[in-house]
């Protein structure tokens, strides 16, 4: 998909860059595989805000994604590619010979009327889905599963991959595009490609306007509040409080590990790669 670009007839959209959808599906989702959602504006049930600067934006149906690729080894057809509005790639709508309809993620390159296949023995191909041990190494794979059998986890969100390096014993050995190695059983399914719209990376938002319609509220530095609100704040003129950057609450924000340890630290063989300060 291209980048589209606007002529500057006002200060928003000579800075705009979004995606050119013109080749997507121009019609209204799949009635039976949507549902409605619920949207809490950040708020619990106590109605307070537990996730700040959340809340509006636009009214959207959910779309259900076959994360799982339950019809083994049945042939489908891609009848269409979408714009999902609940995640950042696209996704496909496949057509089985029993008639059955799903969604799946779309990767990069697939087309309508292309046919994809989930299950063991299935060819390498674009779009396919079979266990990590029929894949041979160096094979760029997404909605790959952590557990087999409890669907796809990893590389789902738009141009992401994993790269299959190789196996160990009953492990396959992943390289995930954060820099982090970690085994994952051989068992596990996953899917063969990129996934679409890698442009997304490259979108320029704009205006404020159009945050408001994907639901993000708008931020306030902690630097402009008073000291009773946030530890950045008060202080004589222009100050950055006198202190390291740290969340309302006092928590570091310049890296500091919060993860708490799991079983399946063992799994990782390299951790991710160090964000820049």
């Amino acid at each position: 998909m291209a980048l589209k670009t606007f002529k500057p007839y006002t200060k928003s959209s000579r800075g705009t860059v979004v995606i050119d959808k013109s080749n997507l599906w121009k019609g209204a989702p799949y009635k039976p595989l949507t549902k409605g959602q619920n949207f809490t504006g950040g708020r619990n049930n106590n109605g307070r805000i537990t996730s700040r600067h959340s809340g509006g934006g636009s009214k959207h149906k959910y779309r259900i994604v076959d994360f799982f690729r339950k019809k083994k080894n049945m042939i489908g057809v891609v009848d269409r590619i979408e714009y999902d509005p609940n995640r950042t790639a696209y996704i496909a709508l496949i057509t089985y010979k029993d008639n059955e309809k799903s969604y799946i993620i779309c990767p990069q390159g697939l087309n309508k009327g292309d046919t994809v296949e989930s299950g063991k023995n299935v060819e390498i191909k674009l779009g396919n889905s079979l266990e990590l041990k029929d894949i041979p190494p160096g094979t760029s794979i997404h909605n790959v599963e952590l557990i087999p059998g409890n669907g796809g986890k990893l590389a789902r969100s738009a141009g992401s991959s994993v790269t299959l390096s190789g196996y160990d014993d009953d492990y396959a050995i992943l390289k995930l595009s954060s820099g982090e190695t970690r085994k994952v059983s051989s068992t596990c399914m996953a899917t063969i490609g990129v996934v679409s719209n890698p442009d997304q990376k490259n979108i320029k938002i704009g205006k404020a306007g159009r945050n408001r319609w994907r639901g993000k509220r708008p931020q306030t530095r902690g630097v402009a509040m008073n000291p009773v609100d946030h530890p950045h704040g008060g202080g004589e003129g222009k100050t950055s409080g006198g202190r390291s950057p740290v969340s309302p609450w006092g928590q570091s924000a310049k890296g500091l590990k919060t993860r708490k340890p799991k079983r399946s630290d063992k799994l990782i063989i390299t951790r991710r790669k160090k964000r820049n300060k």
